[in-house]
This record gives C-alpha cells, sequence and structure tokens, in this order.
C-alpha cells in the first residue's frame, strides 16, 4: 500500500524543513509519496529545494494550517491510491526509524478507526511532548504525558483527540468528516476534527511504537500575542460547538478574567471574535448527525 505523507510549513525551505523531510525520507520504509504545503512568504522555488523525496510543493496563501493541510491531502489523493491513508505532519517534527508501519497497521486492524496518532517526543530530550489531547472543564485543551519521561509511554491505548501535528488518517474519514475545519485557522482545528468524527462513530488510537520527535513553537512563537488571540476564541468556538452548557458557561467566565490580565488586546479581541463566531457554531452542533 502507498501512504502519502503533507509536511505543512509556514518557514520557506529552512533548515528545520529539510529536517524534517529528510527524517521522513530516511526513516520510511513503505512507499510514501511526500507533499509539501508552503503557505510562507518564501519565493517560488521546486521540490529539491526542500530536501530529499518530495513529490510535490504546493504554493498557497496562509489561510492557516487547516486550509493548507486540506490542500495537501487533496494533492496527495492525485498522487496515491484511492484507498491510501495520509499523514499531516507539521514541519518542526523528525521521524524515527519505523514510524510509518506501526500506524498503517493498527488502521489496518480496525476499519472504523479514523486516525492514528504516533507518540510525540520532546526533540532532544527523554520527555513526552504528547500522547494524545484532552479537554479540561473549561474547554482548553492539553496534551496527555507532557513532560512525562518516555520510560512512561507504557503501550497504545484508545484517545478521544488527537494532535493535528502529527497524525494518520483514513481517507474514508476525511471523506466522511470533510477534513479540517479552516474556519479555525490555527489551534482547536485538531480538536474540532477529532469530535466530530466521533459523532459520526470514529475512533482514534495513540499507537506508542511509533516515534516523532517535535522540536515544538518553532513556528507559532513567530506569532507573539496572536497566537493567544486565536488559542482562546477557538476554545470558545470549540465549547459552543461540542460543549454542554455549564462547560460552555465555565469557558466564557474564563476568557472574561483572562481580560485582566495581558496581553489584554488579544483577550479582548478573542472573546470579541468568539462571541461573534458562537451562532454558527451552535448552528453546526444543532445539524450533528443524529
Amino acid at each position: 500500500m502507498t501512504a502519502a505523507v503533507v509536511v505543512v510549513t509556514n518557514r520557506g525551505p529552512d533548515a528545520m524543513v529539510h529536517a524534517c523531510l529528510a527524517s521522513v525520507a530516511a526513516a520510511t520504509v513503505l512507499p510514501v509519496a511526500v507533499v509539501v504545503v508552503d503557505n510562507s512568504d518564501a519565493r517560488l522555488v521546486g521540490p529539491d529545494a526542500y530536501g530529499p523525496g518530495v513529490d510535490d510543493v504546493v504554493r498557497t496563501e496562509n489561510l492557516g494550517f487547516g486550509a493548507a493541510a486540506n490542500t495537501g491531502v487533496r494533492r496527495a489523493r492525485e498522487l496515491t491510491d484511492a484507498d491510501s491513508p495520509v499523514v499531516v505532519l507539521n514541519d518542526d517534527l523528525e521521524v524515527d526509524p519505523g514510524w510509518l508501519g506501526p500506524l498503517v497497521a493498527a488502521l489496518d486492524a480496525d476499519d472504523r478507526l479514523g486516525a492514528v496518532q504516533p507518540a510525540l517526543l520532546r526533540h532532544g530530550t527523554d520527555r513526552i511532548n504528547s500522547l494524545g489531547v484532552e479537554l479540561d472543564r473549561y474547554g482548553a485543551g492539553s496534551d496527555i504525558g507532557l513532560d512525562e519521561p518516555a520510560a512512561s509511554l507504557g503501550d497504545s491505548r484508545p484517545i478521544e483527540i488527537f494532535t493535528g501535528g502529527a497524525v494518520l488518517f483514513r481517507r474514508e474519514f476525511l471523506d466522511d468528516t470533510g477534513g479540517f475545519d479552516e474556519r479555525y485557522f490555527l489551534y482547536y482545528e485538531d480538536v474540532d476534527l477529532a469530535l466530530r468524527g466521533a459523532e459520526r462513530g470514529w475512533r482514534y488510537v495513540c499507537e506508542t511504537s511509533s516515534v516523532v520527535r517535535h522540536h515544538g513553537g518553532a513556528t507559532t512563537d513567530r506569532l507573539g500575542a496572536q497566537r493567544v488571540a486565536y488559542q482562546e476564541r477557538n476554545r470558545l468556538w470549540a465549547a459552543a460547538r461540542f460543549g454542554s452548557p455549564a462547560l460552555l458557561g465555565r469557558a466564557l467566565g474564563l476568557s472574561i478574567r483572562r481580560l485582566r490580565h495581558g496581553p489584554r488586546a488579544a483577550h479582548a479581541k478573542a472573546l470579541a471574535t468568539g462571541l461573534a463566531g458562537m451562532p454558527g457554531a451552535l448552528i453546526r452542533r444543532l445539524r450533528q448527525p443524529a
């Protein structure tokens, strides 16, 4: 079976992207088609500029992570078999040898498994970065296992939410859900996709025998206060779409309390745009499958 690997970058063909793609080329045994989606302001260059094993580069305007990932998936479909799974990777990841096989095997073992996440470790450490995502009582997402020692990885386990930074998707899952909701732009688009898929009966697993290593924050740190605005706005949208009335009330209360703290302009913008998007989120909630 052929698989596709989609790497999303807002950096252009720099050293970090090269390291990511070189690791994919060196560590992957299964035949893969590699697609880079570059929404940076870097000048137009060919696939060779991004490193070894790249089959195509798609240049787009920056409409956010979800839009770029969806664009990469569409291009990957043109390069692979109809039933080939698709991996989406952040550009600040490096994969360990044999990383892809266990992910594909997990999909093959369960036809209602929509996505499989590898174990993410912090690059250059023996600490866990993510074994999936969980939401707290305010609707805020956090990485499961964050900063625990890698020795505690344990066996593969079911998860409710995967991280969009490294995840293998079944094609039927993407067809059924429509992929990432591009309205989120950045943050919580993976939470939204996982919870929408769960409404439709899909399940997810973190496959701990597959390991990738995450530098973390290499692109998003450049956003400054805008990062906070996206995170807070999208937390409110996800709470409106999926949370109970009590959770939504707590989520709004937290946003209001955060107006007292910096960066205040970002928190105010997040609350205003979060409230503006809530009617649409509630309408989408009413239209969920029975």
